[in-house]
């Protein structure tokens, strides 16, 4: 009886928020407040493994396997090999050579360390190589690896070199490496990818069981298939900021995945790349040291020089609306127990919650999150009055001189308020974050909302005295005595604008900061687009009949 042919099951251990998908709109800096799952989705992708008796090979992140080093741990215990996957998430083209040769240094470093076991293989984090790419085999083979799968066909990119579509040796100087590509479909040098994941979820069903049974019947090669773990995860958490290509590349199909998997996992014998080429790694006795540089680490370098811990922290109440914010309080959590370390060493921080008539169990929610720490205050409006209300409730509430507003969504890091609340000198009422300034910046931001804000702000730059580049933002810092009077006419997202138009009026000093504004990555915005532009014509025609009567108020008077 001929014994059933063998094939390569190869599996991505990041986390969902490192998925190509959603590269450009989480940034490195958020993934530690994020909620983590890789640890959850590989302990379930091994389980399904175990259900269909099949071994695989797991490219994993460095930065996985130092953070959760008993994960790469129970992967081989379970029978598994662990390769690696680069230490960060990086496409080829985003590294010089001299980067890359030591992001995979450091990514072996820290799974050896994790498993004790030699790290044999690897795979590019991000993307495929092409022909051109050929260097980074060159230096995979300096580095004494014995395979690499980041070869992935598609259209006419080997037209010229077919027999890179099939496990070939690459040879460089006196070392060579196998390359063992992902699995296409085509003929004629027009190739497809098929090989697993986002393709085995976009296309047709019974066009991928027919590419792959082609595979099987007409080629000896083995068929490399792939998946990421966040791929079982049934309830993959929803970036909001992502369009309707990345949505569709990230979630399509995501519930049917364990269904889809299970045809060719039952059909077909699969095992891992070390497995297959017969490749027995060595037990590295006691792992390998994992070193991190103080550039690489984010534990700020400690002190040598004593501290001076009489000096007196100033209070500084920090107000946050939320009104059905639900998923995003559990990730607010973390950025904010993240400030108190570092605003914590000069500033005395209260935080002041602003639950905005929710209907959702945003109540409950920050109830179960800060409800028990003595530096959080809740309070809640009876029902949805806006955001600008909810920003005048806690300077009303606050008890102290400096108050800053900070947006629920995470949209401006508040970390930023390092940078802002010392521009609030004595004569200032107010420091405005400014992404649109010189020095800000904006990332995954929409281009529609980027020309509405920016157009809004040119039509305000005409009609106020102060000469911003940015005035919607909600992002501020406060001095108490010169707002908490203020009454607005809009409670909304336009009365946020309307306080500075006050002040403005008023004659009192507001200082803008260069800012970075990010798109909202949970949850999703309230604001009512067309509702806010027709709101914004009526507040310039009212800035504007107002002038006279408001530039004659005294500097703390009642608008």
């Amino acid at each position: 009886m001929t014994p059933p042919k063998r094939n390569l099951l190869t599996i991505a251990v990041e986390d969902y928020f490192q998925a190509t998908a959603l590269k450009p709109l989480v940034s490195e800096k958020q993934w530690e407040y994020l909620e983590s799952r890789v640890e959850a989705n590989t302990q379930r992708t091994l389980d399904f493994l175990d259900k269909y008796g099949h071994t695989a090979t797991f490219f994993m992140l460095g930065w996985v396997a130092e953070r959760i080093p008993h994960l790469a741990k129970e992967i081989t215990a379970r029978g598994h090999e662990v390769a690696s996957k680069g230490y960060l998430p990086l496409h080829l083209h985003e590294m010089s050579r001299k980067d890359f040769r030591e992001d995979v240094t450091r990514a072996r470093s820290v799974i050896e360390a994790a498993t004790g076991l030699e790290v044999l293989g690897h795979r590019i984090a991000k993307g495929h190589l092409n022909p051109e790419d050929v260097w980074a085999l060159d230096i995979l083979a300096e580095l004494g690896f014995s395979y690499d799968s980041s070869v992935y066909p598609r259209l006419r990119s080997i037209a010229r070199e077919p027999w890179r579509r099939f496990p070939h040796f690459h040879q460089h100087g006196d070392r060579e490496i196998m390359e063992l590509p992902l699995s296409t479909w085509g003929k004629g040098g027009l190739l497809l990818p098929v090989a697993g994941g986002n393709y085995m979820r976009q296309l047709p069903p019974h066009l991928m069981h027919r590419a792959v049974a082609h595979w099987m019947n007409y080629y000896e090669s083995p068929f490399n298939m792939y998946f990421h773990v966040w791929e079982l995860d049934p309830n993959l958490p929803r970036i909001s900021s992502a369009g309707f290509f990345r949505r569709l590349r990230q979630y399509r199909n995501i519930r049917q995945m364990p269904s889809i998997l299970g045809y060719y996992l039952d059909k077909y014998q699969f095992e891992s790349i070390a497995s297959f080429l017969d490749l027995k790694p060595k037990v590295i006795a006691g792992g390998v040291p994992s070193v991190r540089t103080a550039q690489q680490s984010r534990v700020p370098a400690v002190a040598t020089t004593k501290k001076d811990f009489s000096k007196v922290k100033v209070p500084v109440t920090i107000i946050i609306p939320c009104y059905n914010e639900e998923k995003v309080l559990p990730y607010l959590d973390r950025v904010l127990n993240d400030l108190k370390k570092s605003l914590g060493q000069e500033y005395q921080l209260q935080f002041l919650f602003i639950d905005d008539g929710s209907t959702d169990r945003t109540h409950n929610t920050l109830i179960n999150f800060f409800g028990h720490k003595g530096d959080c205050d809740i309070v809640r409006h009876d029902r949805n009055r806006g955001i600008a209300a909810s920003i005048l409730t806690g300077i009303r509430h606050a008890r102290t001189e400096i108050i800053c507003s900070i947006d629920c969504d995470g949209s401006y890091d508040p970390h930023q308020l390092a940078s802002m609340i010392p521009m609030l000198g004595e004569d200032v009422g107010m420091v405005t974050a400014s992404p649109y300034h010189p020095l800000g910046e904006t990332v995954g931001v929409p281009s529609w909302r980027l020309a509405l804000s920016r157009g809004l702000s040119r039509m305000y730059h005409r009609i106020l005295t102060h000469k911003f580049s940015t005035y919607t933002s909600c992002f501020r810092v406060y001095r108490k005595s010169m707002v908490e009077d203020i009454e607005v006419h809009y409670p909304g997202f336009l009365g946020v604008l309307e306080t500075l138009t006050i002040l403005d009026a008023k004659g009192i000093t507001i200082v803008e900061c260069p800012a970075v504004l990010e798109a909202r990555i949970l949850g999703y915005s309230k604001m009512k687009t067309v509702r806010t532009i027709l709101g914004h014509l009526k507040l310039m025609m009212r800035v504007q009949l107002n002038r006279r009567k408001l530039k004659h108020l005294p500097k703390g008077g009642t608008a």
